[in-house]
């Protein structure tokens, strides 16, 4: 008897969901009718009963899990998989033990690779790099008659997101040439694992090497003599490729060593071998019992639940342990899997005052990898990217000397308060302004983050109201006064009223729009408060307001409230709308009793064509000359030439390159340049005729042929596959290392956490963003960094030059320049100086990993434990054998 659950469309989850039933997930490339698969579905089972428990008694929890080590993952409430990844035919490539699992990359290719077991090795390597986390350390080297490493990195390096992109590639543009070396590669992978750079603040815990080949001779039995006489470095050995080497020697090194031997004969077989070595990493753990058992949280994941919504995911994970006291057979101490919830970040936020911090107010965690937790600039923009969101403190604001101090101190748990003159970044990211922030931080009991709170000077302190009568509260039964004040300086007094209030009348119409001599081209009049409400004049203006009604979320508000002087902004410029408009603003204080309070920006909305026609005029139509008013960031706000009032909002490094860069020169500017981390991109597309690499002809055999499917799903799976010629032939005699140093627990159990059961359960409707990949871009910002007023100076060309006079504008954030015409001088050629945001390679790695920023790596390490049996010879090979050979 088939039961089918009935789903629903639930409010909490916003999909179709049952909480009748928990749901199972079984990876494709795993036979769900296996003996190990049908036990775990069987004594899972009872979990249905405790999740639904759970449910009951705390109605907010969201998913719960339940993730096996052998890739089964059981989840509640019960909701259909459908995996919308554009994957070939939609083949399913989730798999609950790739999320947050530690995976080292290795890759050895020797003298008789063919192309196909070195594409093998290629995205064996690739996969192992996913699996490690950010408390790991890693490197790669390669070697054929000597041993080189694969990307500029001296030594290892974290495992974070930036370094394992980079060292894809580097593994990609290895070539084959050469003899094979083993003593020489193994020799730099010990001295990679003994670097002082990296073993200082850092945990020392379980050193790997793994090695990837088709097979060998050498044992290079005096390098393990010499570097590995305790048996402190495990070797983890993969024989790649369909071939009828000795496997021998790679055996015995493994087996020599405390590490393991595999088999990855083809595609099929690289997901479940790359990981294996997981088991192995895992039983000290196990012997280490309740010691071991402890709530780990996971980094911030993005999923979409629905079309076109996301939450932001973090997990509280516990591990569990299947430890057969009766049994001293090693298979026996293995992690069973781990339970998990996930906690939505806007629970989290809904917990919090937001609005009583003000609008440039809020609160951050960091973790002790230094990566944000609730930051208001960790927004990240694809609703289907697959890696954990790793936004750094000092990336998600503008670093300086004293944040890498608070950063450090939060990350080692103090508490403290430290006081900064800092620049800050507008809402809209075109803009920087100087502003002193409070920042006061503690650690958090029972976890390893660290929570923050920021605020402005102006928010330290709030108004608490209590809620009445206000329209009888604003009744008076006492007298009011007037004091005799000259109000009207050019209204004559009259003994005759009526002459009185019609001269009074004229005035007041003279003195008012309504009047038709009145052309001051102002389109709106408008107030935006602290509580959200934004009351615009007149009404008709608001038909065509733009602005976020949301004054926290509001650039020109937040930007209002940093700055004592009146801001002017200009409509950001687009190339396709001819509306341009200017916005004025400034900002209103409260004082009571010696504390203020900024309650309100009040500002106009300036209708360009006129003030335009207005400031033509006032420069006399000048054609020799070139006058440009400049906001703070460098956008023309207005200038004497009929030509550029469709480049109003333009950033003028755009319009006349070689005078913005002489301002820049001469520190009128100043520049800074950010990076977005969080950004995507369209993918990139080489064109064929830029293949890289061997060229040779292949010949594929039938099992290359049987294995183009597999090929294909991985290639779109991990983006790391190649455009340019797949085969390459010849003699290929590189050998290839990973050195990683696994450091603390993480390395040690199986994060089998789940990063949503919904991340690839969603409609089968296609997504735009899916054609995207995560990328980093750049952008810079220009700002006043001086109190100067005042500057000249003289554009040397090739046969020409152009004087230029700047001078800053009182209590505004502007800037006059008048500089001889751009038509005068066309031989000051410059290139265009682009502010808006573009594709970046970010920064230099290299430079990166010889400064790495201070982080804290966990208090326990599970390397050994003398309870744990050792293994002999470990042979897998899910084409082979159907099941592993312990």
């Amino acid at each position: 008897l088939l039961l089918f659950p009935h789903f629903k469309e639930d409010e909490q989850f916003r999909r179709l969901i049952s909480y009748n039933t928990t749901a199972v997930h079984i990876p494709t490339d795993i036979y769900e009718g296996s003996t190990i698969v049908l036990n775990e579905l069987n004594w899972t089972d009872a979990l249905e009963a405790v999740f639904r428990k759970n449910k009951e008694e705390d109605p907010t929890l969201l998913w719960q899990v339940f993730g096996s080590a052998t890739g089964l993952a059981r989840y509640f409430p019960a909701s259909p998989w459908m995996d919308s990844r554009k994957t070939p035919n939609k083949i399913d490539l989730y798999d609950v033990r790739h999320r947050l699992s530690p995976r080292p990359l290795s890759l050895q290719v020797s003298g008789s690779v063919s192309g196909l077991t070195l594409k093998l090795i290629h995205t064996s390597v690739n996969e192992m790099l996913e699996t490690l986390s950010d408390d790991d350390y890693v490197n790669v080297v390669y070697f054929n008659d000597k041993a080189v490493k694969a990307a500029c990195f001296q030594n290892l390096v974290q495992a974070n997101v930036r370094n394992k992109r980079f060292l894809k590639d580097a593994v990609r543009n290895i070539s084959a040439k050469g003899i094979t070396n083993y003593k020489g590669g193994f020799e730099l992978a010990f001295e990679q694992l003994s670097s002082l750079n990296v073993t200082q603040g850092r945990a020392l815990c379980n050193k790997i090497i793994m090695l990837f080949t088709d097979g060998g001779e050498e044992r290079a039995q005096e390098i393990f003599q010499k570097y590995n006489a305790d048996k402190k470095v495990r070797i983890f050995t993969f024989s790649v490729g369909q071939h009828n080497y000795d496997k021998g020697p790679i055996q015995w090194m493994a087996c020599t060593n405390k590490g393991y031997y595999y088999e990855i004969p083809s595609i099929g077989a690289i997901r479940i071998n790359t990981q294996e070595y997981l088991d192995v990493l895992g039983r000290p753990m196990v012997k280490a019992n309740n010691k071991a058992k402890q709530v780990q949280w996971t980094n911030v994941y993005q999923d979409a639940l629905v079309l076109r919504y996301y939450i932001m995911l973090c997990f509280g994970l516990i591990p569990l342990f299947l430890d057969c006291f009766f049994s001293q057979r090693p298979q026996n101490q293995l992690i069973l899997g781990v339970m998990a919830i996930d906690v939505s970040l806007d629970d989290i936020k809904r917990l919090t005052p937001r609005f009583t911090f003000g609008p440039n107010g809020y609160y951050f965690a960091i973790d002790p990898n230094g990566y944000v937790l609730l930051h208001p600039n960790l927004c990240p923009k694809n609703p289907k990217f697959q890696e954990p969101v790793t936004l750094d403190f000092l990336d998600a604001e503008l670093e300086d000397e004293i944040k890498v101090e608070i950063r450090t101190n939060m990350i080692n748990g103090e508490t403290g308060h430290r006081t900064v003159h800092t620049l800050v970044k507008s809402q809209d990211e075109r803009y920087i302004d100087r502003s002193e922030r409070s920042y006061t931080y503690a650690p958090v009991k029972g976890t390893d983050y660290s929570l923050a709170l920021v605020l402005p000077v102006y928010s330290l302190h709030y108004i608490h109201t209590t809620i009445g009568d206000t329209i009888t509260q604003a009744k008076c039964k006492y007298l009011f006064f007037s004091s005799h004040r000259e109000y009207c300086k050019d209204l004559k007094p009259s003994k005759n009223n009526t002459e009185f209030l019609m001269d009074f009348n004229e005035y007041i119409d003279r003195k008012t729009p309504n009047n038709p001599l009145c052309e001051n081209g102002v389109l709106a009049r408008f107030v935006a408060t602290d509580g959200g409400i934004t009351r615009i004049y007149p009404k008709s203006a608001g038909l065509d307001w733009t602005e976020d009604p949301e004054t926290y979320e509001s650039s020109f508000y937040k930007r209002s409230l940093d700055n004592d002087i009146y801001i002017f902004t200009p409509t950001p410029y687009q190339e396709d709308t001819n509306s341009k408009s200017i916005v004025s603003w400034n900002c209103n204080v409260v004082l009571v009793v010696w504390l203020w309070w900024l309650i309100a920006v009040v500002g106009v909305k300036l209708d360009i064509s006129t003030w335009m026609t207005n400031f033509i005029n006032a420069t006399l139509k000048m054609n020799h000359v070139d006058c440009v008013i400049l906001d703070d960031g460098g956008f023309l706000v207005m200038a004497n030439r009929d030509e550029y009032i469709g480049q109003i909002g333009q950033f003028f490094g755009m319009i006349d390159p070689i005078l913005m860069v002489n301002l820049v020169n001469m520190s009128l500017f100043t520049l800074n340049k950010t990076y977005d981390y969080q950004s995507v991109c369209d993918p990139k597309r080489e064109s064929k005729g830029s293949a890289a690499g061997l060229r040779s002809v292949y010949v594929p055999t039938i099992a290359d042929i049987l294995n183009v499917g597999w090929l294909a799903s991985a290639a779109n799976v991990h983006g790391v596959f190649y455009v340019h010629n797949p085969y390459f032939a010849g003699s290929l005699t590189i050998c290839l290392f990973v050195c990683v140093r696994v450091c603390c627990a993480r390395a040690c159990v199986l994060h089998l956490c789940v990063r949503s059961v919904c991340s690839t359960a969603d409609t089968d409707d296609e997504i735009p963003d899916m054609s995207k990949e995560s990328c980093i871009t750049e952008q810079t910002q220009y700002f006043y960094d001086n109190e100067e007023k005042s500057f000249r100076g003289t554009l040397d060309c090739e046969n020409c030059s152009r004087m230029f006079h700047a001078e800053k504008l009182w209590k505004t954030n502007l800037v006059f320049v008048i500089a001889d015409a751009k038509l005068t001088c066309m031989s000051c050629d410059h290139k265009p100086l682009i502010q808006a945001e573009q594709p970046s390679e970010g920064p230099d790695p290299c430079e990166m990993a010889e400064k790495p920023r201070f982080r804290k790596g966990p208090d326990a390490c599970f390397d050994n434990n003398e309870r744990v049996g050792h293994v002999i010879i470990l042979s897998s090979s899910v084409f082979k054998n159907g099941n592993r050979q312990i």
